[in-house]
């Protein structure tokens, strides 16, 4: 008998980018895409405790973009990336805030550390970072990823400027060295996962 084989619906995606009525929806994926971070779970294992916690450390480490429209989504709100151009950077207050009085406190000194060592692998020239990009579960595996990926480096690549980011989680390496960046370093810090610095220079 000869195997029926299923063709997969072709996934049609656009790109957009957000205006301020998309700042909660665009924020509600990357709360599900990070549901199983191991950074962010670390900190806050408890289900309460991350969904309490985790938007307002989304919003503080990668908000910026919305007033810098450079948040992007697909398609119903399948993916996000929020990217931070040179020169804008996150809101350090409050996420030193939030840090100070919502992370566990024998958890404190690590997450302080570990944001010291994300400063200092920053490249020094200007630069566009990549704090935060997901896919809601339900709807991974589909090149929502790629598609944002391709979005915004196909313009930086115009600007022959340098992208960089914090990949929290090992699984996603080889999406992002497919697309050209390299790891520069692994942040190692006590018992927190690891975090793995990786840049990408302007393809020319």
């Amino acid at each position: 008998m000869k195997k029926t084989q299923i063709k997969q619906p072709e996934v049609k995606s656009d790109v957009f980018k957000a205006v301020a009525d998309d700042n909660a929806p665009a924020l509600n994926t990357i709360v599900l895409a990070f549901s199983a971070d191991p950074q962010l779970r670390w900190l806050w294992p408890e289900a309460d405790e991350y969904l309490a916690y985790g938007p307002k450390f989304f919003e503080a480490f990668g908000g910026n973009a919305f007033s810098s429209k450079t948040a992007f989504y697909t398609r119903d709100f399948s993916g996000v990336a929020l990217w931070l151009p040179p020169g804008v950077h996150a809101d350090e207050e409050s996420l030193l805030a939030l840090i100070e009085d919502k992370a566990p406190a024998s958890k404190r000194p690590i997450v302080m550390e570990v944001l010291g060592q994300m400063e200092y692998h920053q490249p020094d020239e200007p630069h566009w970072h990549l704090p935060l990009i997901g896919v809601d579960p339900a709807k991974q595996g589909s090149g929502y990823g790629s598609q944002l990926l391709q979005h915004t480096l196909d313009e930086i690549d115009r600007r022959g400027e340098i992208a960089y980011l914090e990949n929290t989680n090992p699984v996603n390496t080889p999406l992002y060295e497919r697309f050209g960046f390299e790891i520069v370093d692994v942040i190692r810090v006590d018992g927190a996962p690891p975090l793995f610095p990786m840049i990408r220079y302007p393809n020319r």
